[in-house]
């Protein structure tokens, strides 16, 4: 993970790890003590106190009852859910395929208003074609997950993009210009996809910019990620999935996303680059 998602993580962590600390104190109890009572190895209590270790829901349910704060159990293990919901591993997310984890989404998708964009690896998958995320599930597929649906993955995606055309919402994407000639899926599906790009970027509702590629850039490419009206950012990184709700971070990507855009080009400029690219490719 990236400084920024480890540490949104972690501190998440330590929060819940720093409740159960505090209960164990305040019913007068060491960390042997409570391991005794629960059952456990002395080590596994001081494990969680510090973070090192998460605790399910069932240690929560038994940590409680050991310092007699049953009633404060539902919450702390609401805590262990919205922590567990802030990173998930692909191994995790994928265990039965593809589909389920582009059909997961489509709540966030459709209760959104304005959507950011940003990607320094792929086409967004919200203006991909079809052949384009047919390349690149396939590629997912065959690197991490045994189950292969991905027929039924792509066609979830396609039917998510029906967002870009109903109700009043908002679109800003960026991609950097090596993603116009990363040659994602062959020379035929990058260009069938760069054409799509063209015509995505005359709908009403999108900003569609490109990061040229320059020697005298100010700020670097960073990971790809997703910006929800002003409630969630989503990151996907090599190892898995990670949600950020803190204000705090949301800004942070807001700002990232503010400075990317000021160095992107868009209409006119933005097609050039585009169809150099295509032109690249025969």
């Amino acid at each position: 993970m990236t400084a920024s998602s480890s540490s949104n993580a972690q501190q998440a962590r330590q929060a819940l790890a720093d409740r159960l600390a505090e209960l164990c104190r305040d019913a007068g109890l060491s960390g042997r003590d409570l391991a005794a009572r629960c059952g456990w190895h002395p080590s596994k209590s001081s494990r969680i106190m510090n973070a090192r270790t998460p605790p399910s829901a069932d240690d929560i349910q038994a940590w409680c009852r050991a310092c007699g704060a049953q009633d404060q159990a539902s919450d702390l293990v609401a805590s262990l859910r919205s922590v567990e919901g802030m990173w998930i591993a692909w191994r995790r997310m994928e265990r039965t395929g593809l589909r389920q984890a582009q059909e997961a989404r489509a709540p966030l998708f459709e209760r959104t208003r304005r959507f950011r964009s940003y990607s320094s690896w792929l086409v967004p998958g919200l203006i991909q074609t079809y052949g384009y995320t047919e390349a690149v599930l396939r590629a997912v597929q065959r690197r991490r997950v045994e189950v292969d649906d991905v027929a039924e993955a792509v066609a979830a995606r396609m039917e998510r993009q029906r967002v870009l055309y109903e109700g009043d919402r908002r679109f800003a994407f960026l991609v950097e210009e090596s993603v116009l000639r990363n040659g994602t899926g062959g020379p035929d599906v990058q260009i069938g996809q760069l054409g799509h790009l063209l015509t995505v970027g005359t709908l009403p509702s999108v900003s569609l910019g490109v990061v040229p590629m320059r020697t005298d850039r100010s700020r670097m490419p960073v990971e790809g990620f997703w910006i929800f009206d002003s409630a969630q950012v989503n990151v996907e990184l090599v190892s898995g999935y990670l949600t950020l709700t803190q204000p705090s971070e949301v800004a942070e990507y807001a700002d990232t996303f503010a400075e990317l855009a000021e160095s992107a080009v868009y209409g006119a400029d933005a097609r050039t680059l585009i169809t150099g690219a295509m032109n690249s490719l025969g």
